[in-house]
C-alpha cells in the first residue's frame, strides 16, 4: 500500500463513524485510530464482499483482495452486496441503502451507460450501482421490485453505511 492509497483510506475513515481500523497483509500492518477511539469500545464493523471485476474508474487497477474483519457476534449478518430497503413514511416509496462506505458509481465502466436511470423497472437481486471500498468494487443489488423514481446520489460521489441511494415505487 503506497502514501497515496494510506490518505485516500484515512479521507475516507474520516467520512465515517469509525472509531478505529486495522487492516493486515503479510508483513504490512496499518491501525487508524479517530479522535473517538477509546478502549474497550465496539464501533460498527461493516463487512465487505467479494470483489467485482474491477471498471477502469479514474484509471484504477484491481488490486489482490484485502480481507474484512469479521462482524461482531451480536451484529445481524447481511451480505454487504445487497441493499435493505427501507420505507419512507410519509408516501409508498422505498429507499434503497447503501451497506457500505465508498464511493459510489452509477454504471460499470466510464464508457458504459448506468445500470439503472429514473423510470426503469429493476426486480429484486438487480444491479442497480457499484460502490467502490479501497479499490474493490462492489456491485450493489436491490431487495425491492418496482420503478425507479428518483437517484439520490450523483456518480462518484462519496457514500456512507445505510446512505439512501434510490427511491423506489413497489407499485411500479
Amino acid at each position: 500500500m503506497d502514501t497515496k492509497e494510506i490518505h485516500e483510506l484515512i479521507k475516507l475513515i474520516n467520512r465515517t463513524n469509525l472509531a478505529e481500523f486495522k487492516l493486515k497483509d503479510g508483513e504490512f500492518e496499518l491501525t487508524i485510530r479517530t479522535e473517538s477511539f477509546s478502549k474497550g469500545r465496539v464501533e460498527t464493523v461493516i463487512p465487505v464482499s467479494a470483489p467485482v471485476s474491477a471498471p477502469a474508474h479514474q484509471g484504477y487497477s484491481s488490486p489482490a483482495p484485502v480481507s474484512a474483519a469479521p462482524a461482531p457476534a451480536s451484529a445481524p449478518e447481511q451480505p454487504a452486496a445487497v441493499s435493505a430497503p427501507k420505507e419512507v413514511k410519509s408516501s409508498n416509496l422505498v429507499e434503497v441503502k447503501s451497506p457500505m462506505v465508498g464511493t459510489f458509481y452509477r454504471s460499470p465502466s466510464p464508457e458504459k451507460g448506468p445500470f439503472v436511470q429514473v423510470g426503469d423497472l429493476i426486480k429484486k437481486g438487480d444491479a442497480v450501482c457499484i460502490i467502490e471500498a479501497m479499490k474493490l468494487f462492489n456491485e450493489i443489488e436491490t431487495e425491492v421490485t418496482g420503478k425507479i423514481v428518483k437517484v439520490l446520489v450523483e456518480d462518484a460521489s462519496p457514500v456512507e453505511y445505510d446512505q439512501a441511494l434510490f427511491l423506489v415505487d413497489p407499485a411500479g
